[in-house]
């Protein structure tokens, strides 16, 4: 069963969803788009493949799947570069067709727009199972918890659940180290938040944290290294 969301228009002109049971939004308010190019894209899945030129697959954990934005630019990033990717993403509250359908990712950047119909492909495909989307990208979607969830080895991982103060049982320390478990030698950790007791936890679970400034409107975001 889905909860109930509202269509916004954040500063750069892109959508994100407004949750009421939650007061929370999606995205940042300061550019939804922006936002996940900078901390998902920029500084997650670039920043690892700088440091891997000649690992494949790139293996990709999303935790909220949400908008299917990080999924979508994850998809152009493995077509531009023709380097494949698995994508694993849970959702436990997946979006209907008449909500995302709605979505204006894809009128964002003219330059990758004949992209476009991937975006709702991304969305109709079959939940918890496996799909080839494109030539490069393969993805599982699962309408699962963390706490639930099987996860597999991974290099890439972005973190994009709702902020801790929202759902705090998905940064719990138990959590966090579900994940760091799963993490490949040299993999990365990204996420938009920057809150203390996350990096002291994930410095606890072994990581090489960093502070890194955040997309605009946000200060800082935290980065993590699985290092020998």
């Amino acid at each position: 069963m889905g909860r109930e969301v509202k269509i916004i228009t954040t500063e750069d002109g892109s959508h994100s969803l407004f949750v009421p049971e939650l007061n929370e939004t999606y995205h940042s308010f300061h550019g939804a788009y922006r936002e996940s190019v900078h901390v998902f894209m920029l500084y997650g899945l670039e920043a690892w493949f700088v440091r891997n030129p000649n690992r494949f697959p790139v293996r990709i954990f999303e935790v909220g799947f949400g908008t299917g934005l990080n999924a979508w630019l994850s998809l152009v990033w493995a077509e531009q570069y023709k380097v494949p990717v698995l994508y694993h993403s849970i959702e436990p509250f997946p979006l209907e067709e008449e909500v995302y359908s709605q979505l204006n990712y894809t009128e964002i950047d003219n330059s990758i727009y004949h992209y476009a119909p991937y975006f709702q492909m991304l969305h109709k495909t079959s939940w918890n199972e496996g799909t080839v989307v494109s030539e490069y990208f393969n993805m599982k979607k699962d309408t699962s918890t963390l706490e639930e969830a099987v996860l597999y080895p991974c290099d890439v991982i972005f973190f994009d659940a709702f902020a801790p103060s929202k759902q705090p049982e998905l940064w719990s320390r138990e959590m966090l180290s579900k994940v760091v478990e799963t993490m490949n030698q040299g993999a990365v950790f990204v996420t938009y938040c920057a809150q203390g007791q996350l990096k002291r936890n994930l410095k606890e679970l072994g990581l090489a944290v960093e502070t890194l400034p955040g997309p605009p409107g946000k200060k800082e975001m935290t980065r993590a290294w699985k290092v020998d």
